[in-house]
């Protein structure tokens, strides 16, 4: 790979893209697909023919031999079958390579392997992938050669959703309409359409492979269970935007490289927090290609990472101690003609569209918090929420000093007459120059926070599609401004009705806007006070899908059905309690194998170090006799604490599924977990290191 880089040559090269459609698809085809892409015009299957044969002839001379219907089924990754253009031989031994219309619209799949929530029993196999038109085909080249890559939907026989991209699509329908809808009160006849866009912004830590293939833990949960602290962790603030060290830089370069080619905007790198922590950024892009190219950048960074000789770790908290990562969602909403629905302008207090889309959104998250919460949570994010580091579990909105102040007024005087305005940072260097900064500052802890012309989701975890936040924003949205336009369409004086309805809910729904420090204990408190709901843990959030207002907000939008949200929790009650089991199993196994016989072997060479001083003369072995009395406490904690593990976990298949065997993995699994871990732990800092049988944190977050 050459050291220079033109960045404009390599974007979008194996992308199927619209420049692409326009240079080798006839006029009236393309024209049809892009009706079909921006209105939802039926597609024929004419048309699918001819896109279908130039798709594959660009396919092929990109050096793909397959076709793949890629797909975002409910595993938390995405799913691929493989299919050659070849044809049957004919009778002179020669094959023709080909793809249909029908093959590129439509595929199958074996809808009972993968989580259904009992949607599809094992004799019902049937499911169909369908073609996503609107985001765009591309050949990703690795091992296997070239592949034709097929962005798609996932759905059963009898079309219920089984994946992330259908309900996705759903919601941008809804929230396409609803806005629309707003639009046109203010006399907005232009626009055409409203689409969600998205940046999300994807954290990550690089570990050497050599010291990850020691790990079985993160071999087969993605994070350590076991783990002393370093001597130094993150206390000295000295990674986060440091210089980025020479292996990392040369790893990063082709990871751009690698997204850039498949059309992914990478744009901001830089080292985050905690030590081998890392965050990449791309630019914005509609929601529903968002979430397909985040799936391309989580795949990326793990395989440059292998050929860097690195591991990229995707879990929430791989390690204990240290910051965990997120994926932060900004989210926004504009127009066809270049509408930002969410900019506020320079003066917001006059700004009444966007006073009413803002207190919308401030009656949508308050109304359904529980949904919002329920759209992060993730094994993993219950160890990272609320812990210094990441939002708590408390859902609340930050607007910051300017729109802070603008709502107390109309809640105030039902009038807002001013908005603060940004002032000139004064630095006292005179050689600085001057310039006017924000009329409001940031806020980290807040779990949604509005960021200038937009809202930052900071609570995803890092190994999440943000599909699922999406869809509940999305919606959630949709309903508000539905609510909204069916009273003020029949309003006989629209602006004394439009004042009266952002006033209405700057203080029906004051209550979920916080500018504080979400970390301070005293906001759980406060929460409590407000009546803000407080789901710690992904077991206590699942219920939300199946409460009465949710079952009615999203079949009203026809984004799930209620049998769909039932399989949802399901598989979620399935999920949580398969991550826990196989990460009690994983300590078991450690435990057992590798960290009792090397304590075992320490203690020995203590006690014959004892006897061998001893026997040379009238020495002091008290050092030696403490270390191996304190060692030999441990080991039998650690024993013990093991065994109690083995028996609960010899419970857990004898619990029936759903939810009552997540709650008993949560409050009886998870705890006999941390009993066995703090033994372990503090052997660690006794044992001899040449002994201990995996690598350190220290040799796994500072040895990159």
């Amino acid at each position: 790979m050459s050291d220079y880089v033109n960045v404009t040559e390599i974007f979008g090269c194996d992308v199927f893209n619209d420049a692409v459609m326009e240079e080798r698809l006839p006029k009236k085809v393309y024209k049809e697909l892009k009706k079909t892409i921006e209105e939802g015009k039926e597609l024929s299957l004419e048309v699918a023919d001819v896109v279908a044969h130039e798709m594959k002839e660009w396919a092929i001379e990109k050096g793909a031999t397959h076709y793949s219907h890629w797909f975002q089924p409910l595993t938390g990754v995405t799913a691929e079958k493989h299919d050659a253009f070849i044809t049957a031989p004919k009778e002179n031994g020669k094959v023709l390579m080909s793809f249909s219309g029908k093959e590129l619209i439509k595929g199958e799949s074996d809808a009972s392997s993968f989580p259904s929530g009992g949607l599809r029993a094992t004799f019902e196999a049937r499911g169909y992938t369908a073609w996503d038109c609107t985001s765009p085909a591309f050949v990703r080249h690795d091992a296997a050669g070239g592949t034709l890559c097929i962005p798609t939907a996932f759905c059963s026989y009898t079309g219920e959703a089984l994946d992330q991209k259908t309900p996705l699509l759903r919601s941008m329908e809804a929230i396409n309409t609803q806005s629309l809808r707003l639009l046109r009160l203010f006399g907005n006849t232009t626009s055409k359409k409203v689409t969600p866009s998205v940046g999300a912004e994807q954290e990550y830590f690089l570990v050497d492979k050599e010291k990850w293939l020691q790990r079985k833990d993160l071999i087969y949960t993605g994070r350590t269970l076991f783990g002393a602290m370093p001597p130094k962790g993150q206390e000295m603030d000295d990674h986060y935007l440091g210089t980025i060290r020479q292996r990392i830089s040369a790893y990063m370069k082709e990871v751009n490289e690698e997204c850039w080619k498949l059309g992914v905007t990478a744009k901001t790198q830089h080292n985050e927090v905690a030590p081998a922590q890392h965050e990449l950024a791309p630019i914005y892009a509609p929601v529903n290609i968002a979430a397909d190219h985040n799936q391309i950048m989580m795949r990326i960074l793990k395989k440059v990472a292998s050929r860097h000789g690195m591991r990229c770790l995707l879990h929430e908290k791989p390690f204990a101690g240290v910051n965990g990562s997120g994926k932060h969602n900004n989210w926004s909403l504009t127009t066809d003609d270049g509408i930002n629905l969410l900019d506020p302008g320079k003066t917001p207090h006059e700004n009444i569209q966007f006073l009413l889309v803002l207190t919308c959104i401030l009656k949508a998250v308050d109304t359904h918090a529980d949904l919002l919460r329920e759209s992060a949570a993730d094994v993993g994010n219950d160890q990272r929420l609320g812990g210094n580091e990441a939002p708590p579990a408390v859902i609340s909105v930050f607007l910051g000093e300017q729109l802070g102040d603008v709502l107390d007024q109309l809640i105030s005087t039902g009038t807002a007459t001013h908005s603060k305005k940004g002032t000139i940072l004064e630095t006292g260097v005179k050689t600085l120059p001057d310039f006017m900064k924000d009329a409001t500052d940031r806020n980290r802890t807040s779990p949604f926070a509005f960021t200038g012309n937009k809202f930052e989701f900071r609570m995803v975890g890092s190994r999440d599609s943000i599909s699922e936040c999406n869809v509940v924003l999305n919606t959630i949205a949709a309903e508000a401004f539905k609510e909204a336009c069916d009273r003020l369409e029949k309003a006989d004086d629209f602006e004394m009705a439009v004042h009266d309805l952002i006033k209405e809910y700057a203080i029906d729904h004051q209550r979920i806007v916080f500018n504080g420090n979400g970390y301070a204990p005293e906001w759980a408190e406060e929460a409590k006070r407000r009546g803000l709901p407080n789901l710690p843990s992904m077991v206590d959030a699942i219920p939300a899908l199946t409460t009465d207002k949710a079952v009615k907000l999203f079949e009203e939008f026809h984004v799930f059905t209620k049998t769909e949200l039932e399989s949802r929790a399901e598989i979620q009650y399935e999920i949580y309690a398969k991550a826990v089991n196989i990460e009690a199993k994983t300590m078991i196994d450690l435990a057992t194998k590798q960290i009792i016989p090397a304590v075992v072997r320490y203690t020995t060479v203590l006690a014959d170090s004892v006897n061998t001083v001893r026997a040379v003369g009238d020495i002091d072995v008290s050092v030696q006799l403490e270390l191996l009395k304190k060692c030999s406490e441990l080991l039998k904690t650690t024993n013990s604490a093991m065994k109690n593990l083995s028996d609960v976990v010899a419970k857990v298949s004898k619990i029936p599924e759903g939810r009552e065997r997540a709650v008993y993995c949560k409050d009886i699994v998870c705890k006999a977990m941390t009993e066995l871990r703090t033994p372990v732990d503090e052997l660690e800092m006794l044992v001899d290191k040449s002994m201990w049988p995996m690598p350190s944190y220290g040799d796994l977050i500072f040895e990159v």
